[in-house]
């Protein structure tokens, strides 16, 4: 198991730029943006709890290819070297495509050997009987900065449990980036999703289809998860029962599928069910989408790129308004677990709280794609992240202020208003919501039949894991 697992990645130190795009690490942008940022010791702390502590050996760590490659380059060759200086802890980073995140996990949990901190790019709570509860860490990082936001509290707690089963490093908020030129020639709007419904064939008919996924990929789990909530579609309530199949919650579900399949039959094309978490930014970077819902990776590839042009007519915006509210979910929400055959448990957890408590430096070296899961780990909170965003230098003006508002007013975990259960971990890793909206959208299911099919699934899901005692 141990050889086969070894295949799947490859240290960090190996890995080039052009491997992280490939990889599918679609954006990326110039270090040279934030030349005026320091790369001085960082001023390490934890709290009480670990000011003393010693620390000693190796600590390995496994993460994503980040989508903005330049923060990995920081990461690896700056942050991660100081921070083993200072705690006398050899660190080694391994980094691997965001797709096989999951997969990477269970080969490590099958084989009870591997990482001692994992990092997953949404929450994964079907792994938590797997890994140590990190309460106390929660806790002492809350005496320092405050509570959390309530994306990362309920993306990582067990209500059933009464437990954090992991430790909340990032989210990012999932604007829509469109090209402003074709908006403005076509009088396309996107304030409303119904907006965008009327709009898109006008859209298609330019050349320039709007671009949103139904593939089994995060990208299109995140956006169509979005819609139902616009539309009051929720798939559990906030005791975390399946409740998609009922009353209101079956309305708004049918009319969002109903609503999707009008933008796919005349807006789009049908390589969106076929699309892994790159393609949309593929697409658009090549000119030919007109809108997606991404997080910032397109826009900052552009940039990357040089492309002036198409980065001045990339602009930002909220998610669509549905007719029951304005609510995306993050579009990443990167969680830490320390599993229970970690070999150095202290040095993880150690390193996750330090990381916290200094993370300015992380949204900056990300572009603003890193949100802290406490704003108190930015002084200033909000506030001091709308100004830092609101310097970027690229057009227009002001560009990634938007991001705030997002991740302030319209930012939420898989399984709102709920918790992100195991139900709801594992409802995302079978990619169910994609291929309901892919069935209805091809014409091979109604809504009405694709949510009594999604409805029995998710059921079967929550019994089996309410057996096990997690929801």
């Amino acid at each position: 198991m141990a050889d086969v697992v070894d295949e799947l990645v490859r240290p960090s130190s190996t890995l080039t730029r052009g491997d992280l795009l490939r990889r599918g690490a679609a954006g990326a942008f110039a270090v040279s943006m934030f030349g005026g940022l320091t790369d001085k010791a960082l001023g390490f702390y934890g709290p009480l709890r670990f000011a003393k502590k010693q620390l000693a050996g190796d600590l390995s760590i496994m993460t994503w290819a980040h989508f903005v490659p330049a923060y990995d380059q920081w990461l690896d060759n700056t942050y991660v070297k100081q921070w083993g200086e200072a705690n006398d802890v050899q660190v080694k980073v391994d980094h691997i495509n965001n797709a096989l995140l999951y997969s990477r996990g269970a080969a490590e949990v099958a084989a009870q050997s591997g990482h001692d901190l994992f990092w997953f790019i949404s929450p994964p709570s079907t792994f938590q009987k797997q890994a140590i509860p990190v309460t106390d860490l929660v806790q002492e990082v809350g005496k320092k900065l405050g509570p959390m936001t309530g994306v990362a509290r309920k993306s990582t707690y067990n209500p059933k449990t009464k437990q954090f089963y992991g430790f909340p490093e990032t989210y990012a908020p999932d604007p829509v980036q469109y090209r402003k030129s074709f908006l403005e020639q076509t009088g396309v709007s996107l304030n409303t999703w119904e907006d965008l419904r009327k709009g898109a064939p006008k859209l298609k008919a330019i050349g320039h289809p709007v671009g949103l996924g139904m593939s089994n990929e995060i990208d299109s789990n995140m956006l169509l998860t979005s819609l139902l909530y616009c539309y009051g579609g929720f798939i559990q309530n906030e005791e975390n029962r399946i409740v998609i199949g009922q009353g209101s919650n079956r309305r708004g579900a049918i009319e969002a599928l109903r609503v999707m399949r009008d933008i796919y039959q005349n807006g789009m094309s049908d390589e969106v069910f076929a699309w892994t978490a790159a393609s949309n930014n593929q697409a658009f970077l090549a000119g030919r989408l007109s809108v997606a819902l991404n997080a910032i990776s397109i826009a900052r590839s552009a940039e990357n790129q040089g492309n002036v042009a198409l980065s001045d007519d990339t602009w930002l915006a909220s998610i669509p308004r549905g007719p029951a509210m304005r609510l995306g979910n993050e579009h990443v929400m990167g969680v830490y677990l320390i599993w229970k055959f970690a070999k150095n448990k202290e040095a993880a957890q150690k390193y996750v709280v330090d990381q916290m408590i200094n993370y300015r430096e992380h949204f900056l070296r990300s572009g603003y794609y890193n949100f802290p899961p406490w704003t108190g780990s930015i002084k200033g909170g909000f506030k001091t992240i709308r100004q830092l965003c609101a310097q970027d230098p690229h057009k227009p003006k002001g560009k990634y202020t938007i991001l705030t508002t997002i991740a302030e007013k319209y930012t939420t975990n898989p399984g709102h208003p709920g918790n992100t259960t195991p139900v709801m971990d594992e409802i995302y890793n079978t990619f169910l919501i994609p291929q309901m909206f892919a069935q209805v959208a091809q014409g091979k299911a109604t809504p009405a039949e694709a949510i009594s099919a999604f409805t029995t699934k998710a059921q079967s899901i929550y019994r089996k894991w309410r057996n096990q005692g997690l929801v």
